[in-house]
């Protein structure tokens, strides 16, 4: 008997513990992509991982505290692990010569709008606004560069708690959103060509699905030009975060022997080395279609366990300071974006 009390306790293998979180985020995430499907929802330009989000807050809130400690540890593995795999995925969408085909004018555009709009936001969000770093820093990566897709990729590199991650999401879906009606009502007084406006399109509008639905309502000229200019924009995330953890190392005060080993966010290159290898077109073309389901599906499920993380408190908490933020963010990205387009382009 004695001896039995000094046995240490069984726990269950950690892939086990990960099982019902895994199952539970897997199973939402299946239904929400159907949901995004659906023609209703793609007419409103609603993509799977602004469903997620919104979706994972409202259960997080309310229904998941009563199974949080059987599927906690899946949920937190989903919002971690597999958000690196699915961001080093999401370079399946991507090749050097899609990039290649808007020329260097393109690429000096992109450039400098992630320069202009992420140097806009530390200055207004930190030193204007006296914004939490973590919060200004991922609002700025979700504006200057892919939306939601690259609040995900920063939070690793930022180390951000869950409900700084959604408020700047939430940002990224209301201005990105706006974007979606507004430009196509500009484009008339614009004094761009098709073409031209798609470039427009695909450097200052935050998400892909954004970008899709504002370069549609013009042509498909528009469409196809703002696709590419928007990859091209997404190409630059890996350099972005690259530059992102070695600034971030400098700025904690660590020693002289630390800077010169930074924490390299790793899933950041092999984003590219992905890019890369699917530019050989080495792989079938419904391969690397089921490759960006899958990886569609995987953000998806990161996306909705990072909401099942997020307290509404801490959401009213960061308060309007986030929205203001982005909101001038998006002013800047509408006009100043014009007119880098308009110098740049000519």
């Amino acid at each position: 008997m004695h001896a039995n009390t000094l046995q240490p306790k069984l726990h269950p293998p950690l892939y086990m513990a990960r099982l019902p979180g895994l199952l539970l985020v897997a199973g939402a995430s299946l239904a929400i992509m159907w949901i995004a499907n659906q023609p209703v929802i793609q007419h409103l330009g609603l993509g799977a991982l602004t469903i997620a989000i919104v979706l994972g807050m409202l259960l997080g809130n309310t229904l998941f505290s009563k199974v949080a400690v059987a599927c906690g540890s899946g949920v937190d593995y989903s919002k971690s692990t597999l958000l690196r795999l699915g961001v080093i995925l999401y370079g399946f969408r991507i090749t050097f010569t899609q990039i290649a085909s808007v020329g260097w004018s393109g690429a000096l555009m992109d450039v400098l709008v992630i320069a202009m709009t992420f140097g806009l936001t530390l200055l207004i969000g930190i030193y204007w606004l006296k914004m939490d770093r973590d919060t200004v820093i991922l609002i700025g990566a979700g504006s200057s560069i892919c939306g939601a897709a690259a609040v995900l990729a920063a939070e690793p590199v930022v180390r951000g708690h869950a409900h700084k991650v959604s408020v700047a999401i939430a940002t990224v879906v209301v201005f990105g959103t706006l974007s979606m009606f507004i430009y196509p009502l500009l484009y008339p007084h614009l004094g761009f060509s098709e073409g031209a406006y798609g470039l427009y399109v695909g450097s200052t509008v935050h998400e892909v699905a954004q970008v899709v639905a504002a370069a549609k309502a013009v042509g498909d000229l528009a469409a196809s030009n703002a696709v590419i200019e928007k990859m091209l924009r997404v190409m630059m995330l890996s350099p972005f975060l690259i530059l992102l953890s070695l600034g971030l190392g400098r700025l904690s005060g660590a020693s002289a022997h630390q800077r010169q080993a930074p924490a390299i966010p790793w899933f950041a290159v092999w984003f590219v080395a992905v890019s890369g290898f699917n530019s050989l077109n080495w792989l079938p073309r419904p391969a690397v279609e089921a490759i960006v389901q899958l990886d569609l599906f995987l953000l998806t499920m990161a996306m909705f366990a990072l909401g099942l993380r997020t307290s509404a408190g801490a959401l009213k908490q960061a308060g309007l300071k986030p929205l203001l933020l982005a909101g001038l963010l998006f002013l800047f990205l509408s006009v100043g974006g014009y007119w880098i387009n308009r110098l740049v382009g000519a």
